[in-house]
């Protein structure tokens, strides 16, 4: 079975029973219609578990039919793409798409959740690690780098990767090699690279948390997957959908929704958690419902609202990383010495040309404030007064 015949449909539902790290089936044409209302393309069940997440996707709304429609186009290459939308929108079941639709579909597919991993193991995670390179290191392992070869690598929530990693899986999309930890010897590597995340970059990059040079790395090809609330026409067939699996799991026939239970969902609720949430109410709806209607009493929906637009600002310790790690790969001469320069122009001109507070700021003596500061310039040599 070709995918033509699938796209024409109206409405696309993509399903992973478990989610998890998963390889799909070595043909496309292994993945089988189901009878429910809406055409239905199934993947294998996970191996591994992993965590809650969205499991089905509808393409009803003329927002994911846009989507669909650029995910076809991006599908068949091996270019790096960046997933945006937020938790709960079912980014991984795109990224399970893309690779489905490219030449690597009978490569694995493995997913990888950035933010899973302590600071610590993250590197050997990654890219794998030789027998006592660190303590607990009892055999030489493989990082997922190297296990998804010929495949392709689903990097969850990108944006928590330590800001130290991101300097080296940078490195690692430009040479296409790894190197173990503990090791000298690069490994070349063989892998498309999908990224995901539910924060703007674009924001975590103005404020120093995330490499803009791996960000452009990163978003060669960007799909962003809007949030429920405002694909409206996408609610009432995934709700039939999961009305459909746990009706059939509960033993229940011809489960369906009240004309003002259909209002609630469509028109009384902005949907923070998306699809995972719409799919945790209609399951608990059909615990609770009689006579296999749900009603409007039926549906347990949360008191929280969406999140608006971020307003995070710029966390001062990540930012000044950023500005170190940037200047040491210019390598710049005398580093130390512009660096300190710098600290004690900037702390000078903040306690409004005052020695006294500016060693108290930078918990120094008012001696070296005062030396430095002729050092840099800031004082004449012969004289220490102006504002003591």
């Amino acid at each position: 079975m070709g995918f033509g015949p699938v796209y024409a449909t109206i409405s696309i539902v993509l399903v992973v029973l478990f989610g998890g790290v998963v390889s799909l089936l070595p043909q496309l044409e292994s993945m089988a219609l189901s009878p429910v209302s809406k055409a239905l393309l199934s993947f294998p069940a996970a191996t591994i578990p992993a965590g809650p997440r969205a499991t089905a996707l509808v393409f009803e709304d003329l927002k994911s039919k846009a989507l669909l429609e650029r995910l076809q186009l991006i599908g068949p290459s091996s270019a790096n793409v960046l997933i945006t939308g937020e938790t709960g929108t079912g980014k991984e079941l795109i990224a399970r798409h893309l690779h489905a639709l490219s030449q690597r579909s009978k490569g694995p597919f493995l997913a990888v959740n950035c933010g899973s991993f302590s600071e610590s193991l993250v590197e050997s995670e990654l890219f794998g690690h030789e027998r006592g390179s660190f303590t607990g290191a009892s055999a030489a392992r493989a990082g997922w780098f190297e296990a998804a070869r010929s495949g392709t690598l689903f990097l969850d929530e990108i944006g928590d990767l330590p800001f130290s990693m991101q300097v080296k899986l940078l490195r690692v999309l430009q040479e296409r090699q790894v190197v173990r930890l503990g090791s000298r010897n690069p490994i070349p590597i063989d892998v498309r690279v999908v990224a995901a995340t539910n924060v703007d970059l674009e924001e975590a990059v103005a404020a120093g948390r995330f490499r803009q040079d791996l960000f452009y790395r990163l978003q060669v090809a960007t799909l962003h997957v809007p949030p429920l609330r405002e694909r409206r026409d996408d609610i009432v067939p995934l709700a039939q959908y999961f009305l459909s699996v746990y009706g059939e799991r509960l033993g229940l026939k011809d489960p369906a929704l009240s004309a003002d239970a259909i209002d609630v969902l469509v028109s009384q609720h902005s949907w923070p958690g998306n699809i995972r949430e719409l799919e945790n109410v209609i399951h608990h709806a059909l615990l609770v419902s009689r006579e296999n209607i749900v009603g409007p009493d039926d549906l347990r929906l949360s008191s929280l609202r969406a999140r608006p637009a971020s307003t995070a600002t710029v966390d001062p310790d990540r930012g000044l990383e950023a500005a170190l790690l940037s200047l040491y790969e210019e390598a710049r001469p005398n580093l130390y010495a512009t660096i300190e320069a710098a600290v004690m122009k900037t702390a000078y001109e903040f306690c409004d040309r005052n020695q006294l507070q500016t060693a108290k700021l930078l918990g120094i003596s008012r001696n070296i404030v005062r030396a430095r500061l002729m050092e840099h310039g800031e004082l004449p040599k012969s004289s220490g007064s102006d504002k003591q």
